[in-house]
């Protein structure tokens, strides 16, 4: 089944949110320095996946392009709403909001390479260890962000899924019609443009700054533009 390293996410997620419900009554201080650790080793995974661009011109063009997107769709109001519905649906029990646990999950699972790459590669070779890998991390940070975000954290395994799945069903066409040197330049960008994406999740964990991340997300899609660009032109340096 091609996604079926999409649906293990989604489990993981939705498993380590159960269990982060029965550990709820961690001491406060123990969660925030929790959330501070987590935020500190995502910058730096998205510092990681930055310096990986091999023409950072790209990626710039890509976030500023992107972000122009992004606040004219207003996709990070967008989000909150749907995390705000989803909290008059259902409730909120907890110190944490359903919006902000919901939101906060999103972007931290469904942002960055490991998803795409890990669908990409169930999709073309119907092998999903990346997925799987993820999931297991997924699984553990869940578990972190529901003591201190809430039961709002379950919810973002549906965007999860959906967004991986979708990737591997496309995936499973895309040796049809796109060149390999061109995926390979856009997976090699797309990681940088998204690891600047995660590490601006990072500096919004460590309250530093709050970057409107959702809002940058067309970025990713520009990336395939500029990059198909730089291709058709016979610019493309392998």
């Amino acid at each position: 089944m091609v996604i079926l390293g999409a649906v293990v996410n989604g489990i993981c997620i939705i498993f380590g949110t159960l269990l982060g419900k029965l550990f709820s009554r961690i001491p406060e201080s123990m969660k925030g320095t929790i959330m501070h650790a987590i935020g500190l080793a995502v910058t730096v995974l998205g510092l990681q996946m930055a310096l990986k661009s091999e023409n950072f011109l790209v990626v710039i063009l890509s976030l500023v392009i992107g972000t122009v997107i992004g606040e004219w769709l207003q996709l990070e109001e967008k989000l909150k709403h749907l995390g705000d519905w989803l909290e008059n649906k259902v409730g909120s029990k907890g110190k944490g909001s359903i919006s902000e646990g919901f939101v906060t999950a999103t972007l931290i699972f469904a942002i960055g390479a490991m998803g795409i790459l890990g669908a990409l590669d169930s999709g073309i070779r119907g092998n999903h260890d990346i997925l799987f890998t993820k999931a297991i991390i997924d699984g553990f940070i869940s578990i972190i962000l529901t003591t201190t975000l809430g039961i709002g954290v379950v919810f973002s395994a549906i965007p999860v899924v959906l967004y991986e799945g979708g990737i591997a069903v496309f995936a499973t066409q895309i040796n049809s019609f796109v060149p390999k040197e061109l995926m390979n330049q856009f997976i090699v960008e797309m990681t940088a443009t998204g690891g600047i994406m995660i590490s601006a999740i990072g500096l919004n964990l460590l309250s530093i700054i709050n970057i409107k991340v959702a809002n940058l997300l067309p970025g990713i899609l520009v990336v395939g533009v500029i990059v198909s660009i730089i291709y058709g032109y016979g610019l493309l340096v392998n």
